[in-house]
Order: C-alpha cells, then structure tokens, then sequence
C-alpha cells in the first residue's frame, strides 16, 4: 500500500472528524507498520483557546465563540507547526480543517512538495446546509449559536466550495464527491469504496 495523503472538505457538521477516526483505525488495521497521522486544526484551535496565556489565545477563544474564522497566518502556523513535529514522506496523512481557502490552498502546496506528497485526494463531504445546520444546532457546543452557524455556512459557500474546485483542476489529484446525508457508517463505506479500501 502506498502512503495515502487525504483531505477531508465539507460544511461544520458534515462529519469530517468522525469519519477521519473510522479511517484511520481502518488504515491502522490494513496497514499496521505504517505511521497514520490526522491534523485537524478545529482541535488545534480548540487547545490553543484553552490554554489561555496571552492575547493570542484570549483572542482566538473570543472568536470561537462568535463563529468567526480565524486569521490565515494563525491557521498555517498551526498546521505547519503539526506537519513539522508529526509527518514524514512515508506516514498516511490525514487533513481535516484545512485549507479553507484558496490561497491556504497554494500554501499548502508547498507543504506537500517538502514532503514528497503525490497523488492528493480529496474527500469532498456533499451535505446540505439544512443538514449540517440542524446537525450543529444539535451538538450543544456553546459555539454553535444560530449567529455562528450562518456565519460559517456563508463563509463555506463563499470561501470554501472554491477549494474544492481547485483540487478538481489540480494535477495528480483525485476529488471524490461523498454523500454526506447517509448515516455515519454508510458515509464511511461510501469512502473506502472510493478509496479500494473495502476489501
């Protein structure tokens, strides 16, 4: 098995860290002697927030309250900061959170060269906002104000769907459009289908 590098894209709420979990025990059991490393920046904001030393972090913890998206330099910071203490040119990687933004996007790009990164796939999570909006209206994150959530939607729909259409013109990349609305498991077949793992 080759290394795999994906990138999980989709709406707050449609899923992506539960199905980065589900595939990473899948790959750990195909595919045990090879390291599996996940970067999800929400988590990564999340931490920083709590840690609460300074103006950085009061910041951030504000912002994450009122659904705002946090500052580009801070995002690469963060996920460089990840890739340099946890990725190597052999590891599966798995990308949750970022990019959220086209010119994150061509950042990145100079990430997966650093570390001989081939053959991107993208898992785009298709879910509609009437799903993902009831999904995070029912997760009961002090977040996930009817304000916050609109908030991202908008900035999904503005900011994000770009992302996904840079892939699909990206050389030696692979987007594989999921459908976000089956249940967990079935959204998780849906996937290892897509990527000949569901042998």
């Amino acid at each position: 098995m080759q290394p795999f590098t994906i990138i999980f894209i989709g709406p707050q709420g449609s899923g992506k860290g539960t199905q980065i979990n589900k595939l990473d025990a899948v790959l750990k059991e195909k595919d045990p002697t090879r390291q599996t490393v996940d970067i999800q920046t929400g988590r990564r904001f999340r931490a920083l927030a709590a840690r609460g030393e300074g103006y950085t972090e009061d910041k951030v913890s504000e912002t994450l309250d009122s659904g705002v998206l946090q500052p580009l330099f801070l995002s690469v910071v963060l996920w460089g900061d990840a890739m340099r203490e946890r990725i190597n040119t052999d590891c599966h990687t798995l990308i949750d959170g970022f990019p959220r933004i086209v010119a994150e996007a061509v950042v990145l790009e100079s990430a997966l060269s650093f570390y001989k990164r081939t053959n991107i796939i993208v898992i785009n999570l298709d879910t509609p906002e009437e799903i993902v909006r009831k999904r995070m209206e029912g997760r009961a994150r002090k977040d996930d104000t009817a304000e916050s959530i609109e908030a991202r939607l908008d900035w999904y729909r503005n900011e994000t769907l770009p992302v996904i259409e840079y892939y699909r013109k990206r050389p030696d990349t692979s987007v594989f459009d999921i459908d976000g609305t089956d249940s967990i498991d079935g959204v998780h077949n849906q996937i290892l289908n897509a990527l000949g793992l569901n042998s």
